[in-house]
């Protein structure tokens, strides 16, 4: 299953998806009442996404829609909690200067940080240090607090491209990342939500890549991380309790922009795909504040 978060003519709605590379969507607000919320909403629901996808697959022909006539909004346009991981690939943290971690990074992410396909990175006025960072996000689909290797899948609704772009040097003015990687519409998120059983279990094995103009920043497998997705879910729940429409990122390959010679800004004009396979494309233009 897949599905998307978009706006047309003001208001906002959810699409399914058949395939990867459908052109159009059903509106699913066009299937009944039970279907006129948001993606948040409908993924709290217990049979919230199946009874989606049962009505969508014996949607009318009116109820389908090109793509290209509406835009995407960032996956959730309101998740609950954004937790972000830092370090999860050994070859970027050693990119970094660090050493192998043993334990993870973790910072938050904001709402009003986040963007949707095709939509407009924004370089900020204060900085040119605007990076790219390829990232898998799991989307939570049921409240969880500590998860375990056996049940830590169950709670996940599906998964999704996450570009978590940063401003380097604001990054790195404090101990904490967060100022950084909250400037106002640097988080691409998107397009779709893809449910689990159309991937691995835990979305392993799956390659990852950044590509800015065309050409190839990073490149890595999802096999490659330090903490998989359920380790990941254990460590975070030990903490905290996962909500339906929470988001968990989960760290970037070696690659980015800072740590090459000389180092590689996202600039004005530019364009910024980040794809995952079996997932999709992310694509978004830079553009400035």
């Amino acid at each position: 299953m897949r599905f998307i978060s978009f706006i047309e003519n003001g208001q906002t709605g959810i699409g399914w998806l058949k395939s990867a590379d459908a052109k159009e969507f059903v509106d699913l607000a066009a299937l009944g009442l039970e279907f006129q919320v948001d993606l948040k909403t409908l993924i709290s629901q217990a049979t919230g996404l199946a009874n989606a996808d049962k009505a969508a697959q014996a949607a009318p022909a009116s109820a389908f829609k090109a793509l290209s006539s509406v835009r995407l909004l960032p996956l959730l346009p309101n998740p609950g909690k954004i937790v972000c991981m830092g370090l999860n690939y050994a070859d970027h943290a050693k990119e970094g200067g660090n050493a192998r971690p043993e334990y993870p990074s973790f910072f938050m992410r904001g709402a009003t940080s986040l963007v949707g396909h095709q939509q407009a990175i924004i370089r900020p006025q204060v900085s040119p240090h605007l990076d790219y960072e390829a990232e898998l996000a799991v989307i939570i689909g049921k409240r969880a607090r500590h998860l375990t290797a056996l049940n830590a899948l169950e709670h996940i609704a599906g998964y999704a491209c996450f570009n978590d772009a940063s401003v380097r040097d604001y990054q790195r003015k404090t101990a904490q990342w967060t100022i950084g990687k909250n400037f106002d519409g640097t988080g691409p998120f998107g397009p779709c939500l893809v449910t689990p059983d159309e991937l691995p279990p835990g979305a392993a094995g799956l390659r990852i890549q950044s590509r800015l103009n065309g050409q190839v920043m990073q490149d890595a497998n999802t096999q490659d991380f330090l903490w998989d997705v359920v380790e990941t879910l254990k460590i975070i729940t030990e903490c905290m309790t996962l909500e339906p429409g929470d988001v968990v990122i989960t760290g970037t390959p070696a690659g980015v922009g800072y740590a090459r010679t000389p180092p590689v800004w996202m600039k004005p004009g530019d364009v910024c795909e980040i794809e995952i396979e079996g997932i999709g494309l992310l694509s978004n233009p830079i553009a400035a504040e």
